[in-house]
């Protein structure tokens, strides 16, 4: 089953995680706030925030 969507993957912008240093590329779900996105994923956003 296809989404529909045939774009260049290697085309979407990118971004480097604040906790893991790593590259994580545009979403979707993040297309109306991609200016704050900072972390690659949930587990990063907890382990970035000071406790």
């Amino acid at each position: 089953m296809s989404s529909g969507w045939k774009g260049n993957k290697a085309a979407l912008p990118q971004k480097t995680c604040r906790v893991c240093q790593r590259p994580f590329s545009w979403r979707r779900k993040w297309a109306r706030h991609w200016e704050q996105v900072v972390y690659c994923s949930e587990r990063c956003r907890r382990q970035g925030r000071p406790q």
